[in-house]
């Protein structure tokens, strides 16, 4: 690839690590929320809330006018919507203030990651796009790690204010990058839109209709929501108030849950490259590695011990990268004037997960709680509302699975082929030659 790509890619992942940030910057600053609005846990809890509303909300019309108006213009106009939303919530006071803040810091959201994925293809060859969407997405979350460690000490040194002034200043910086630097794609491509764009409901339409989009959508479900839930709202009270964990052991298994994330979204990517044709079984082992360990932990008599609560977070790193195997179904199966379409299409996935678990353990917690004091029983009940979010998304993957396999046997004549006949393509070679050599020794 020349210098040029990788100059657009490198400033797509800084625009969508700043993204980051200005998504989990409120997740830093819960306590000092709750005091500077002087508002109850509950109400500023809703602001995480209606952040994900709107970010879930809005991604199919995002990946419309990303369709329509390309990466460069979305991304732009995303990062000046999170400075203005930043720069709101470093002034305000009160509660309706901060939550038209956080409206506008969901939205620009919404037109980033999808956008900035867009780009993998345009600029990457085939072969490539499962590793660099993989990379993209987890370079990505470095900006968790930036909202963790500067922006909570500016929190707590300078204040409120210079906080969220400097997170909407890095958002302006990151408007500016990608206003000058970014491109759409490669000068010269040949570009694969029509030329008369066909109606906005029939564009969805053709998007939903296709299995394989829906497929990438219940694989996003049910592999992001739980790790979602984990980093964004729920995990740390759960490991605090819960698990009985002090706030810097609790800090450190969130730690350990980004770093696992980058060092795992490789392998998968490449295991996605490699195994074109088994990604919803590689999809399906992610969401037992998010099933099992908090089936185990809710199940434990008592406290759970530290090793197992390292298991859990191991599992649930795999989500994340996990969740990047939707976009390369919404890749292989539509066309691409209706990419970004699928994209959006897929990322409704988890954050709708996500936001159904989060309602579901709020209320059940307000449910079995006495006086705002949760118990570990009360968060174990909790906690088992991701069980049936889990089974939804596995009925419509397996579901989807089988009408877009019926599809592509009947559109393109491929079939997929049975483990017992893939692991004899993959190792019948291999074991052919060791049983002549094993022959010719004798």
């Amino acid at each position: 690839m020349s210098a040029r790509g990788w100059i657009v890619w490198v400033v797509g992942v800084i625009a969508y690590t700043a993204a980051v940030l200005q998504r989990t910057s409120l997740g830093v600053a819960g306590i000092d929320a709750a005091h500077r609005f002087h508002a109850p846990a509950g109400i500023v809890a809703s602001f995480v809330v209606l952040q994900l509303l709107v970010y879930a909300g809005l991604q199919v019309p995002v990946g419309i006018a990303l369709d329509r108006f390309g990466t460069r213009r979305m991304v732009t106009i995303g990062a000046a919507m999170m400075a203005v939303g930043q720069l709101l919530m470093a002034t305000a006071d009160d509660v309706p203030t901060g939550m038209a803040a956080r409206v506008l810091v969901g939205a620009g959201d919404a037109m980033t990651f999808g956008s900035v994925i867009r780009l993998v293809p345009s600029w990457f060859p085939p072969g490539q796009v499962p590793l660099f969407t993989q990379l993209t997405g987890l370079l990505g979350q470095a900006g968790q790690v930036l909202a963790a460690i500067p922006l909570s000490a500016l929190l707590h040194g300078p204040g409120w204010t210079v906080a969220f002034g400097t997170a909407a200043a890095l958002a302006a910086a990151s408007c500016l990058l990608s206003a000058t630097l970014l491109r759409d794609a490669p000068p010269g491509a040949a570009t694969a839109a029509p030329t008369e764009r066909p109606p906005v409901l029939r564009q969805v339409s053709a998007v939903l209709r296709h299995p394989g989009t829906r497929l990438g959508l219940w694989t996003h479900w049910v592999t992001g929501f739980a790790p979602m839930v984990f980093a964004m709202m729920w995990g740390v009270p759960y490991l605090v108030q819960g698990e009985g964990l002090s706030p810097q052991t609790a800090s450190g298994l969130l730690t350990l849950f980004v770093v696992l994330g980058l060092g795992i979204g490789p392998v998968l990517g490449l295991l996605t490259q490699r195994h074109p044709l088994r990604r919803s079984n590689l999809a399906l082992t992610v969401a037992a590695c998010n099933i099992l360990p908090w089936v185990t932990v809710l199940l434990w008599p008592g406290r759970a011990p530290m090793w197992l609560l390292v298991v859990l977070v191991v599992g649930l790193a795999t989500g994340g990268p996990g969740s990047s195997i939707g976009f390369d179904f919404a890749r292989t199966f539509n066309p691409s004037h209706r990419l970004g379409a699928a994209t959006g299409v897929v990322i409704m996935g988890a954050f709708t997960g996500a936001l159904l678990a989060i309602l579901g353990i709020g209320l059940v917690l307000d449910a079995t709680s006495s006086g705002g004091r949760y118990t570990l029983h009360d968060f174990r009940l909790a906690m088992a509302v991701q069980l049936p979010v889990f089974a939804i998304g596995l009925v419509g993957l397996y579901r989807c699975r089988w009408l877009a396999r019926r599809r592509w046997r009947e559109e393109e004549g491929v079939e997929i082929p049975t483990w017992s006949e893939a692991l004899s393509r993959e190792f019948g070679p291999w074991l052919e030659r060791g049983l002549r050599r094993g022959s010719r020794a004798r």
